[in-house]
């Protein structure tokens, strides 16, 4: 692996592009690339860590076993591209149109994405390690990530660790959280609405201005330094149930 001194510059990326060159295996760590015509280039094997592809296209584009950890796909169109193998480790997949794609083996643990990003039909995007709706991350390890205004509606956080996690702002409406371990947490104005926090250790998280409408809210393993400053939706039976712990 190597970063050709020729493709230093965007410009000189897509003049290479419009050529025809083949840029596998070339080093393009932190360019910013969104927004640009890019389809059908060929960068199977390149670096392309946190590269802003924001709003790209990309379609048909050869990025098997390309190594996208933290890059920004958002918005981005990967219609039909191939990305076997590729790693798309904590990449932001919200609203990329994945129609048509080859995302056999690819590895998408605790990539991001929301309702409107459209996944290849018949691939398990759920159960793939991505963080979104409805997604199945039961035990899952996320100790420290930064989800500020994750959409995880429904999804399945049943005994995952979140401690120290930033979920400010996130929307956890219906989410099953119970015997997740948040302590230290940030939920700062997330929705957890209708979610389920049953038998959650707590301790240190800061649930200040949070929806806790309708939560399914019992038997904690510790709310010690908890914060509900400000918390919405807190019924009598919930506020009892908080009193109730020790000191």
């Amino acid at each position: 692996m190597f970063k050709d001194a020729s493709l230093d510059t965007v410009e000189k990326v897509l003049a290479a592009k419009n050529n025809c060159a083949d840029l596998s295996r070339q080093d393009f760590y932190g360019f910013n690339l969104s927004g640009l015509d890019l389809n059908q280039m060929r960068l199977s094997q390149a670096i392309l860590i946190r590269v802003n592809f924001s709003a790209a296209q990309l379609a048909e584009a050869e990025l098997s076993f390309a190594d996208l950890r933290g890059a920004d796909l958002s918005r981005a169109v990967l219609t039909r591209a191939k990305l076997k193998g590729a790693c798309l480790y904590r990449a932001n997949l919200n609203g990329a149109n994945l129609m048509g794609a080859d995302l056999t083996e690819a590895q998408l643990q605790g990539a991001r994405y929301d309702s409107d990003t459209i996944f290849p039909e018949g691939f398990s995007y759920q159960s793939s390690g991505a963080i979104g709706p409805k997604a199945n991350l039961n035990g899952a390890a996320l100790n420290t990530a930064n989800l500020h205004q994750a959409d995880l509606r429904g999804a399945n956080l049943l005994g995952a660790y979140l401690g120290g996690t930033n979920l400010a702002e996130a929307n956890l409406q219906g989410a099953r959280l119970v015997q997740a371990d948040l302590r230290g947490a940030t939920l700062t104005g997330a929705s957890l609405r209708q979610a389920r926090i049953n038998g959650t250790n707590l301790a240190g998280a800061d649930f200040r201005a949070t929806d806790l409408t309708d939560a399914s809210f019992e038997q904690f393993e510790s709310i010690a330094g908890a914060d509900f400053t400000l918390a919405q939706g807190l019924s009598a039976a919930m506020r009892a149930c908080l009193l109730s712990q020790p000191a």
